[in-house]
This record gives structure tokens, C-alpha cells and sequence, in this order.
């Protein structure tokens, strides 16, 4: 159950006691996170293959490098996030079916998400979010003077302000129920998704870049944010593999605990599909990796089998000659970046593909 909590709250140096309640109502809503490379308990809900319904239209892929992930789980219950700044209204971490998220009640508020880097170029941003319809949850990039945002509600999202715009509405309502939301920037080609819909596409939009992600919450019923994944983007499979020999790819999902690949997968698998049909001399090595979260041999285990699981679905799927694909296993023996740190661990969890 969500708890119910009373904290306090530091705006303005005043402590404002608060309280955050979320109704039986979201409850029975049917309330549940979508999947997330961090891979809540959600993610274990039996789902569709890659490539399947409407699934098989969807081509987010995220960045190849975390440079933010936020999951709460190291902020105490009723405190404001100490990694964010708040800069308006009464925000604190909640818990609800062993996840932690940051939620408003009513009031709503705003806060800023400070960033180790200036966002680059290509960048993606997801998060799950939930809220009742009505008013937008809006993203800025950069200061607001003349340039877009991109703004998510149960309804309909996408890039809005400046000169161009850009959005659509879901093929279902949403109302308070958790849907992933994501955002895709190459330059200034925009995509906004709600789940594995696209509701934006506009290839002339202005976010402007800076070290932060200024976030401005409705002040309507209660909103909920979770598990929010930053990451920058990076040169096509290819283009990497060529010049690099080897390319990490965090766009393979899977069921926790299992090598049952995710529909989120699709457009990953899509673009390693593709690349092996068109470069019918490639060869690789499908390599799987962890982070130390877990026993060493469950990691190893785990590594190989999901190595294994990508093999299967490229050939199965595209037809590729099992011949030109090895598959490796590597548990946490290999991190990409120190588990000390929540995006560590993300940048560890990783399928790599080498060239032979």
C-alpha cells in the first residue's frame, strides 16, 4: 500500500507541514509503472515479443550513455529529493508497492534536475509518470525566452511554445494510471512518446541545452514521477562499430531476473537486425553484462542466458545466420562505469556487440 505521510517541507526556510494522500481511487485505477531499464516490479507483467502489436511501429531508442538516473531509493520517504532544487510548491517522496516516487498533492510546484554535463546534441529523457487529466507536466531544456518545451498529460502530449508545435493524444485514457513517458532529440528533431505511442515528430524544434531539466508539475490531484533515466545520445550501430569495433546499447530490455526480452526492445533489435541484413560479412559477439547488484554466478548466469536471448530473436526474427553470431556472458566482471553510483549501475547493465 502507499503510505501515507506527513513531512516537512523548506520552500522558503518555513517548515510547512504536508500532507500527500493518494485516494482508493488511484488505487483501483489500476496504477502500475511501465517498464524502465531500471526494470521495476512492473516489468515482470507478461508481455507482447519485440515486434508485435503495436509495438512494432515504435523506434525510441535511448541514449547509449546514462548522465541522470533518479529512482528515489536512497531519499527518505516525505523528504524533497536531495539530488534536486526546488524552486516552488510542497514535493516529497512517496512509496507505494515497494517503489519510491516524488509526488504533489493539488498544489502542485516546480523543480529543477541539475545535470553533471551540459545536454549534448542527441539526448533522450524517460520517466514514469502519473496524474488525473487536465493540465500539463512541462519540461524545459534551457532558459524559456522564444524556444520550445515539451509538456505530458494522461491525454495528450508533445512539444509545444516557440514558433512551431507539435502533439497528439493517446489511444487510451491514461487518467492516473502510470504510462512511460519519453523524449527523443537529435539536433532539433524532436519525438515525444506516451508508452509505444508516438503523439510528436517535429524536425524543426528549438529546446535550447543546458546542465539542468526545469520541470513545472500542475497543480492538479495528485502527480507521481518516477525512475527518470537521462542519458546522451551516440553514433549509429554501424558508424560505432567501425570505427570503435565494439558498441554498448542500453536499448535491450528485459523481464527482472529473465532473458525475456521486452517490446520496448523493438527498435534496438530493429537497427541490429537491419545492420546484419545489410553488411551480410559482419559477424559479432553479443556480450552481456550486469552490474553487481546480486550474487556473482546469478549475474554470470543471467548475462548468458540474455547474450543468448538476443541471438535467438535475430535469428529467429530476421533470419541471420546463426554462423556469423557468438554470444558472451560476462556478469559484473566488466563494468562500464564504478557501481557506486545509480547511473554507474545503469551504464552497466548493457548488451555489447564486437566486431569478429
Amino acid at each position: 500500500m502507499l503510505k501515507s505521510v506527513r513531512a516537512q517541507s523548506n520552500a522558503h526556510g518555513d517548515a510547512h507541514m504536508i500532507t500527500v494522500r493518494l485516494t482508493l481511487g488511484l488505487l483501483l485505477a489500476g496504477l502500475a509503472p511501465t517498464a524502465t531499464g531500471a526494470q521495476t516490479p512492473a516489468a515482470q507483467a507478461p508481455t507482447v515479443k519485440p515486434g508485435e502489436g503495436a509495438w512494432a511501429n515504435y523506434d525510441f531508442v535511448p541514449g547509449d550513455r546514462v548522465i541522470f538516473f533518479e529512482d528515489f531509493t536512497s531519499d527518505n520517504v516525505g523528504d524533497f529529493p536531495r539530488r534536486f532544487e526546488l524552486k516552488g510548491g510542497n514535493m516529497e517522496v512517496v512509496e507505494w508497492q515497494g517503489g519510491r516516487y516524488f509526488g504533489t498533492n493539488d498544489g502542485g510546484g516546480q523543480f529543477r534536475i541539475p545535470l553533471p554535463e551540459i545536454l549534448p546534441d542527441r539526448f533522450t529523457v524517460e520517466f514514469d509518470y502519473s496524474a488525473p487529466g487536465g493540465q500539463d507536466l512541462d519540461l524545459y531544456f534551457a532558459p524559456r525566452d522564444g524556444l520550445n518545451h515539451v509538456s505530458f498529460s494522461p491525454y495528450a502530449s508533445g512539444v509545444y511554445g516557440g514558433d512551431v508545435t507539435s502533439g497528439g493524444e493517446s489511444h487510451q485514457s491514461l487518467n492516473n494510471r502510470f504510462f512511460r513517458a519519453r523524449i527523443m532529440v537529435d539536433g532539433h528533431y524532436v519525438k515525444v512518446y506516451m508508452n509505444q505511442t508516438r503523439v510528436a515528430n517535429i524536425p524543426n524544434a528549438n529546446l535550447g541545452r543546458a546542465n539542468w531539466i526545469y520541470v513545472s508539475v500542475p497543480p492538479s490531484g495528485t502527480n507521481l514521477i518516477g525512475n527518470i533515466t537521462v542519458a546522451a545520445g551516440g553514433k549509429k550501430l554501424y558508424d560505432a562499430l567501425a570505427e570503435q569495433g565494439r558498441v554498448a546499447t542500453h536499448g535491450i530490455l528485459f523481464d527482472i531476473g529473465s532473458d525475456q526480452l521486452r517490446p520496448e526492445s523493438t527498435p534496438t533489435l530493429k537497427q541490429i537486425g537491419g545492420m546484419l541484413t545489410q553488411h551480410p560479412d559482419l559477424k559479432l559477439t553479443i556480450e552481456g553484462h550486469t552490474d553487481n547488484v546480486g550474487g556473482d554466478a546469478a549475474n554470470q548466469t543471467l548475462s548468458e542466458k540474455r547474450a543468448a536471448a538476443v541471438k535467438q530473436y535475430l535469428v529467429s526474427a530476421y533470419s541471420i545466420d546463426a554462423g556469423r553470431l557468438t554470444t558472451k556472458g560476462f556478469g559484473a566482471s566488466k563494468p562500464a562505469s564504478p557501481n557506486t553510483t545509480a547511473e554507474g549501475r545503469q551504464n552497466n547493465r548493457r548488451v555489447e556487440l564486437v566486431k569478429m
